[in-house]
């Protein structure tokens, strides 16, 4: 072996047992499957202050497992995305905290088939996203009987279900609010007032940042609806 093939080979070696040590010593890995997968990469990522941050990626070649580390201060919505080539974006929400979280999914419905074990703050959002899709549903009916009734040129029923759907939006913005306001004491209840509620009255808004406990209150989530909060008191002064 030439000098330079022995030093291209210790720098290969150095940079592998670096990566290795770096992953070791993270707080945080996802683990899980795409079914279906032969060939693409898969991403961790996370919001940054103006675009979304890559923290780890995974090329997959034959077989769907992967696992991908980072390290987090505290809980966080993350994101696993698929980059298969084929001009589209594929990627699964999740709330992480410190330890291992599980994705299982398809390739065929990577954003609809996964199902992920992990923190206690995916397990509370789980169970809200279960009812939104109820919410959602219930839209869709209305959305297909509205377009039943123009067709027809029936305005009386055009009137009703137009009714019915302003207050389904109300029902949702008041199910979201009461849901953060009974779990005051997770990271949720501050990202669903930010991101889920964000068009509700700003006096439940407020209900729901004052009822936050100090430790909420003090997290990333709990800072972001405050600071949400004062912006918002600033521009009506």
């Amino acid at each position: 072996m030439t000098t330079l093939k022995k030093t291209l080979s210790l720098i290969l070696f150095i940079a592998l047992a670096i990566s290795c040590s770096k992953k070791k010593d993270t707080n945080f890995t996802l683990k899980g499957t795409v079914k279906g997968l032969k060939k693409g990469v898969v991403y961790l990522q996370k919001d940054g202050d103006s675009s979304v941050v890559n923290l780890d990626s995974m090329v997959i070649t034959g077989e769907p497992e992967f696992t991908l580390h980072t390290d987090i201060d505290e809980p966080i919505l993350l994101y696993l995305k698929l980059f298969k080539n084929d001009g589209e974006e594929h990627y699964i929400p999740f709330f992480a905290d410190k330890g291992i979280t599980e994705i299982n999914t398809t390739l065929k419905n990577f954003n609809f088939n996964s199902e992920i074990k992990g923190s206690k703050q995916q397990a509370l959002l789980d169970e809200y996203l279960n009812m939104m899709s109820q919410f959602n549903n219930k839209n869709l009916d209305l959305i297909e009987a509205n377009f039943n009734a123009q067709k027809d040129n029936d305005s009386l029923a055009v009137d009703s279900l137009n009714r019915i759907a302003n207050n389904l939006i109300k029902r949702k913005y008041a199910y979201t609010i009461q849901y953060a306001m009974n779990n005051k004491d997770s990271e949720v209840a501050p990202y669903l007032a930010l991101y889920e509620a964000r068009n509700a009255n700003p006096i439940y808004i407020d209900s729901v940042y004052n009822s936050l406990t100090s430790e909420i209150k003090n997290s990333r989530y709990g800072k972001q609806l405050g600071e949400a909060i004062a912006e918002r008191n600033k521009s009506v002064e």
